[in-house]
């Protein structure tokens, strides 16, 4: 009888594991982890949000400078879909095949403008090639985002070079991590202005925009998503379907961003 008893015993605990792997194998597999551009943190956080409350499956976002992204990627990060905040962070990618080049397209659109803190003199500030933005400064700090591999700060560096500009601000540029850090430190007043996406400064009452830099005076600003290579599963191609939905575009409008 004892016998029986444990082999009962034990069949329940194999069942039990089998249970639990299956659940959590399935848990797994409607799971989404997006990786997505500093600048999108918002507006993606609602749709996630959205996406889960319409039982469509479970959003995991890590949000950053699009070439932290990018290389973590390539590091083997375990990411499913790919948001980043220009070309040349996808184009990077997809150079090393780690994209599905069929799941890509441009979603949206953004502006950089230049901000000051709240209590700024400051506010207007007309935007022309050889504005006088080093007399502007004075000897305070310009943030924004390293222009050697943050998207933002790449095409402000752009601006900045065609309005004859870079030369006399480039050494007193804080280059941050991201754009939402160049955010802050404009925050807390820690430097004098800042060149941040139009979205971003609309997102913070700490922050006025002073001026928006002329379309023309850098590269158009897309923001392309892939699904990255291997990882078409079901939940991604909900995931990456509803980020076109209107509930989505509704949500960007919401934060200023132009829809594709």
């Amino acid at each position: 009888m004892k016998g029986w008893l444990r082999g009962i015993c034990i069949g329940f605990i194999f069942l039990a594991i089998i249970v639990t792997g299956f659940f959590q194998t399935a848990s797994a597999a409607e799971k989404v982890t997006v990786f997505a551009a500093a600048s999108t943190t918002n507006a993606l956080t609602d749709i996630g949000k959205l996406f889960m409350k319409k039982q469509l499956g479970d959003f995991v976002p890590s949000f950053a400078s699009s070439s932290t992204l990018a290389k973590q990627i390539e590091n083997g990060a375990p990411a499913d879909i790919f948001v980043s905040a220009d070309q040349k962070w996808m184009d990077y990618l997809s150079r090393k095949q780690l994209i599905d080049p069929k799941s890509r397209i441009n979603l949206l659109g953004n502006r950089i403008v230049l901000i000051a803190p709240k209590d700024s003199h400051l506010n207007k500030v007309d935007i022309h090639k050889g504005f006088d933005l080093a007399g502007l400064l004075a000897d305070g700090k310009l943030a924004m985002g390293d222009p050697a591999h943050v998207p933002a700060g790449i095409y402000g560096k752009a601006a900045l070079v065609q309005l004859d500009a870079w030369r006399t601000v480039s050494p007193g540029v804080a280059r941050a991590k991201d754009v939402r850090a160049a955010l802050a430190l404009v925050e807390r007043a820690e430097a004098s202005l800042g060149i941040v996406y139009a979205t971003d400064a609309a997102i913070s009452d700490q922050v006025k925009v002073v001026g928006v830099f002329p379309k023309d005076s850098h590269p158009p600003i897309i923001y392309p998503v892939a699904v990255v290579a291997g990882n078409n599963r079901p939940v991604v191609e909900r995931f990456l379907k509803f980020l076109e939905s209107p509930e989505a575009k509704a949500i960007y409008k919401k934060y200023g961003f132009t829809v594709l």
